[in-house]
């Protein structure tokens, strides 16, 4: 009997996945079926449209296969920043301290922990705040209807499978900002700082290779490759992550995200073609723009909320955007969509 119930428990299984296997076969020729038919229906399908209706497996396999691999990023991100500063604990600070002067000491020893403060801090907030979406939106995305502006809490772009497991929106998008300018701020720091280190420790390493060798100790070795290490390290991470950061500053500064500009560009491009001229309902200005996106209501603030750790929320609430309190005037409206 035993036996029995056992062969019936493993048909009973096998029926259950072969209906499984069914039931997802048949959702993926709707979801096939639905998408030729949303080409052919919508009267705005063009290029752009049939190009991201091709891709769309593509994004759908990065959106479900990197989800993975996100806390791998951030463990890589926290592993990579973790050893660069313990190098610089327990291979350089003993060597500053005993060498520099008590000025330059001060110097570093300030502005190196500030700005290692400041990395945290935001990289925390960054991934730990997820920009939260707009159920409405969701609902009038049928059809051929368009999604409204920044319905989704002002989305700058979908980084879940880089450093931060997260979306960049609303809530974090200052934090996601400041994570990249105080990083790369530091890389040039330890690449400036450790430049004459670099430079010895390298040339100490080419003459491992002589006859006979040197006789340099485990430590001097272990200290030799570690600072090489640093410095590469840093210096690759700045030119990359400095590209990165200008590009976000120079969108910050017309009050756009990196989605928006394309949005935008489509509308200016389209607008012109009728005589008219865009003007972007979100920009106040360059100054203003700054304003506005570090939450900069007052002189102190710069101190506070800029050169000082703060978890303060942005303007607005992500679904209405009235005019903050740091514009100082009413910026031309839109004038057609």
């Amino acid at each position: 009997a035993a036996v029995m119930r056992l062969l019936l428990k493993c048909l009973r299984l096998g029926r259950r996945r072969r209906f499984k296997l069914v039931r997802q076969v048949e959702q993926l020729w709707q979801y096939g079926h639905l998408c030729l038919r949303s080409l052919l229906y919508n009267s705005f399908t063009n290029g752009d449209v049939v190009l991201d209706s091709l891709f769309e497996p593509v994004y759908w396999l990065v959106d479900h296969v990197t989800r993975w691999f996100g806390v791998v990023f951030v463990a890589l991100v926290i592993g990579l920043t973790s050893s660069i500063v313990a190098i610089v604990y327990i291979c350089l600070l003993p060597l500053i301290l005993q060498t520099y002067t008590p000025a330059w000491i001060c110097w570093h020893l300030a502005y190196g922990h500030w700005n290692l403060i400041m990395i945290v801090f935001h990289y925390y907030m960054a991934v730990c705040l997820p920009p939260p979406k707009h159920g409405a939106c969701a609902g009038t995305h049928t059809g051929a209807a368009l999604l409204p502006p920044r319905c989704v809490l002002k989305m700058d772009h979908h980084c879940q499978a880089a450093w931060l497991n997260n979306c960049v929106g609303h809530y974090n998008h200052r934090y996601f900002f400041s994570f990249c300018l105080f990083m790369t701020m530091g890389c040039i720091y330890c690449s400036i700082s450790g430049w004459e280190m670099f430079r010895d420790a390298y040339a100490a390493i080419e003459t491992y290779y002589q006859t006979p060798p040197p006789t340099f100790s485990f430590h001097q070795r272990a200290f030799h490759k570690s600072v090489v290490y640093l410095w590469v390290l840093c210096s690759s991470v700045a030119l990359a992550l400095g590209a990165l950061t200008l590009w976000h500053a120079a969108l910050i500064t017309r009050g756009e995200t990196s989605i928006e500009r394309h949005i935008n560009k489509k509308e200016r491009q389209r607008l012109q073609k009728k005589g008219k001229v865009f003007r972007n309902p979100y920009s106040y200005g360059s100054w203003d723009n700054w304003k506005v996106f570090l939450g900069v209501d007052m002189p102190r603030h710069w101190l506070t909320r800029v050169l000082l750790p703060s978890p303060h929320l942005p303007h607005g609430t992500g679904l209405s955007w009235d005019l903050p309190p740091c514009v100082t005037e009413q910026r031309t409206p839109l004038l057609a969509i």
